[in-house]
């Protein structure tokens, strides 16, 4: 059987220094994974310019790091939880500070964008290994949802703040982008060996791995973010689109029939029972990929049509990341109080008013009207949203479970984050800006995306508003009960 972690630790309201420095490490761990998704943007144009990149081959700098962090996601969540969650965390961390390393000193594009590959893929492990233990240290309830409020927006703070380090680093040199990770992760490795509780012991007993599950899983999400993000280039009805998108499906068939046949199965299908935790993957998707695809959209409009440079530019978003930062130690209490429900239902449309009003966006520049009013707004959304999707995703999971938890809400982030910046991004260029040169057409494809955009965003608030419908939900405001809490890989048959 699976080796179960230590009883949470942190069920009393005074946490240690200890508990407090352990929090602290890995929030730094998660806060250094979303400032490389982000941080990479703005020095795009310096990298193509010094390694003499095409345009395909830049857009891998990018795609790369996507790749290893949404097609591992789900593998990296499972081996947390057999392998035991602070090995992965620390290993993985270890190769992430390697790479940073070496993706600073490359000369070559092909190694710069193998070392994204394998930030991502170090990523894909850190990310859903920190969040279980978290989840299996601090008890359900008020210590939890005040470890993962200040955890998960950490996260968002690092994706927020990623364009703004990356503008004020890009004005010294491109590679700073890619070193400054490299000297943060070595300093929370080492207070990760020191700090981070040896919850687990490696059970014996000759547990079985799911081996075909595992090769499948990873092949399918490998394959589905590699084609969104080359359907551009290819073309959505090309050939090479259509099949490889008949593999992805023909490797999630193979995957689920594994998967109900498996003694020990990679991921125990009836965890997906939950109506709770399949909504919160759902907005997940929602949420993030409305996001990255805006932040494409806002990158492109500000510096290509009204010629702001980087640092310009990446200021414009610090109202946002700075509004995340402030609100870290906060969200915790308004869970408590309010419940993950009402968040979501003023997080949401935070999001819809500020893609909205983005679309008034014009030739010039109306900073005090359009573009500070949005990124307040969408400031607001990712501070309460992200966190309580988070806690709603791993709530009532069982501790053995929860690693699969974690890495599958993670998943939902990077898997939505590539298809609608894909489908965005196709739209945006069909509407008109490839190098035509006349803003007007600029504008109407930067519309055409916003548009896409704030549909993908209402659709993760109608999500939420159907909880609304279900009457144990009606009397409950926070986070409901799961009929798998109490669950154990030796539960009942569940598909």
């Amino acid at each position: 059987m699976i080796p179960t972690a230590a009883a949470p630790a942190a069920s009393t309201e005074r946490w240690s220094p200890r508990l407090w420095a352990t929090l602290v490490v890995l929030c730094a761990a998660l806060f250094l994974d979303s400032l490389d998704v982000s941080m990479v943007g703005v020095a795009l144009p310096s990298i193509r310019t010094d390694l003499h990149l095409s345009t395909n081959a830049l857009q891998w700098v990018v795609s790369g790091y996507v790749l290893g962090y949404g097609g591992l996601l789900l593998l990296g969540g499972r081996a947390a939880d057999l392998l035991g969650r602070r090995r992965v965390f620390l290993v993985a961390l270890a190769v992430f500070a390697v790479a940073s390393l070496f993706g600073g000193l490359v000369t070559s594009g092909g190694l710069l964008i193998a070392s994204r590959f394998i930030k991502g893929a170090a990523a894909a492990f850190t990310a859903p290994a920190g969040l279980s233990i978290i989840t299996t240290t601090f008890a359900e309830g008020q210590a939890r949802n005040r470890a993962l409020s200040i955890y998960t927006t950490c996260g968002a703070s690092g994706f927020s703040l990623g364009l703004v380090l990356s503008g004020l680093l890009t004005e010294v040199g491109w590679r700073w982008t890619f070193l400054l990770p490299f000297p943060l992760a070595l300093i929370a490795l080492a207070a990760g060996i020191r700090l981070i509780p040896h919850q687990e012991r490696l059970a014996r007993d000759g547990r079985g791995y799911d081996l075909g599950g595992a090769v499948t899983a990873t092949g399918a999400l490998l394959l589905l973010v590699y084609t969104v993000t080359q359907a551009q280039t290819a073309g959505w009805a090309s050939p090479r689109t259509l099949l490889s998108l008949v593999v992805v499906i023909a490797l999630a068939a193979a995957f689920v029939a594994i998967e109900l046949r498996s003694a020990h199965p990679l991921v125990r299908l009836g965890i997906l029972r939950s109506a709770t935790l399949a909504r919160a993957n759902l907005s997940g998707i929602s949420m993030f990929g409305a996001y990255v695809a805006f932040q494409f959209i806002a990158t492109l409009y500000l510096q290509s049509l009204l010629g702001w440079s980087a640092l310009q530019m990446a200021l414009s978003f610090l109202p946002a990341g700075a509004l995340v930062a402030l609100s870290a130690t906060k969200i915790g209490g308004l869970v408590d109080r309010f419940g993950t429900t009402r968040l979501l239902l003023i997080g949401f449309p935070a999001a819809v008013l500020g893609y909205a009003n983005f679309l008034r966006i014009g030739p010039h520049s109306d900073f005090p009207t359009v573009i500070l009013p949005t990124m307040l707004l969408l400031g607001l959304h990712f501070a309460l949203t992200f966190p309580a999707l988070n806690i709603q995703a791993t709530a009532g999971v069982a501790d053995a479970e929860q690693g699969l938890a974690s890495g599958l809400v993670n998943t939902s982030f990077q898997i939505g984050g590539a298809v609608v910046l894909a489908v965005t991004t196709a739209l945006v260029t069909a509407g008109g800006t490839g190098g035509t040169g006349d803003k007007q057409a600029q504008l109407d494809g930067y519309r055409h995306g916003l548009l896409v955009v704030l549909g993908v965003s209402a659709a993760g608030m109608l999500t939420t508003l159907l909880a609304l419908r279900r009457p144990r939900q009606k009397a409950n405001w926070g986070v409901p009960d799961y009929p798998f809490a109490a669950q154990r890989e030796d539960a009942p048959t569940e598909v």
